[in-house]
Parts: structure tokens; C-alpha cells; sequence
């Protein structure tokens, strides 16, 4: 069963996601440019998971090794490759804050290779369609990614990847719709 705006599980309120959830969510929309936005009031619904997906969301991105520029990048791609509308609409203010152009972020879309990405970004791309077509790397695909990475940050990618992956489940699966801009 869905709600009138089309979610399985309406962005809750106040009282259902509490005054921390609620502020910190109005606090994000001001960022972002959006109303509070409905990951966090849809997620938030369950406080205790809601805070520890945070940290470790927090810890990929923005507090990741990867530079910002890098992560959205990442992320862009998977929300393409996902279909994930939300992670898409959120994530292409993100990449032009983080310095990504419309062009490039309608290349990581379309996945133009011709878009002037630097080779460590290109591997990347790589990096992340493998990851999320077959849920692995090759050993050739690994042993090119520790050319331009070290051991930290190949596990970065790995969990950066899975995360977006499993957040467009998430999205996907209780309906979350995007953000209206304010």
C-alpha cells in the first residue's frame, strides 16, 4: 500500500522520527537548497538504525578518503546504473557543488566515456559498473585500481559502491520520492 504522494512509508513528522531526526533533516534542506529532505524523514521513522546509517553513511561520504569530487562521481553511477530517481536528483546538486559539470554528470549517466575524465577517474567508472553489474572485481580490474589507489581507499570504493546500491533498494523498495527544491 502506498500513500497519497505515492511513498510506501509517508516522511514522518515531528513526532514520528523525533526533534533530532526533524532538526537535523530541515537543517540538511537548507543546505541542499530542498525541503527537509525525505530519506531522512522516511529512515529516520526508525531512530536507532536511522542514526547508526547515518555515521556510517558519514564516513563514506563526505568524510571518505576519496576526494568529493571523486565520491559523487561514484555515487552518480550507481544511481544511474540503479534507477534510482531519488540518489539522481539529490546527487546532481551534490556533484556540481563537488565540481562535477552538467556535461560530465550527463556522461556518468549516459556512460560517455569521451567526457574528459582523468584516468583515475575513468577506473572509477570501471570500478563501479563491475561492482554493480556481477557484485565483484575482477583480479585485472584490482590489480589496475591499486595503480591509482591504495589499500584504504579500495576498500572505500568497494563499500561506497555497496552502499549506494543497497540505499537505491531502500529508496526503491518504500517508494521515497524526491526532494522538491525551494
Amino acid at each position: 500500500m502506498t500513500t497519497e504522494s505515492g511513498a510506501r512509508v509517508a516522511p514522518g513528522g515531528w513526532r514520528d522520527v523525533g526533534p533530532l531526526v526533524a532538526g537535523f533533516a530541515r537543517v540538511a534542506g537548507r543546505v541542499q537548497g530542498t525541503e527537509p529532505p525525505a530519506v531522512f524523514l522516511t529512515l529516520g521513522r526508525h531512530r536507532r538504525l536511522f542514526w547508526g546509517w547515518l555515521h556510517f553513511a558519514g564516513r563514506l561520504m563526505p568524510g571518505g578518503r576519496l576526494a568529493r569530487r571523486e565520491s559523487e562521481l561514484v555515487i552518480l553511477r550507481v544511481a544511474s546504473r540503479r534507477g534510482s530517481a531519488y540518489e539522481l536528483e539529490q546527487h546532481r546538486r551534490l556533484g556540481r557543488r563537488a565540481g562535477l559539470s552538467r556535461d560530465e554528470i550527463a556522461a556518468i549517466e549516459t556512460a560517455e566515456e569521451s567526457a574528459g575524465f582523468s584516468a583515475r577517474e575513468r577506473l572509477l567508472l570501471r570500478a563501479t559498473d563491475e561492482l554493480v553489474a556481477d557484485q565483484d572485481l575482477s583480479d585485472a580490474l584490482w590489480a589496475d585500481l591499486g595503480q591509482e589507489f591504495d589499500e584504504r581507499e579500495k576498500i572505500e570504493i568497494v563499500m561506497l559502491v555497496g552502499h549506494y546500491a543497497m540505499l537505491a533498494t531502500a529508496l526503491h523498495a518504500l517508494r521515497v520520492q524526491p526532494d522538491k527544491a525551494r
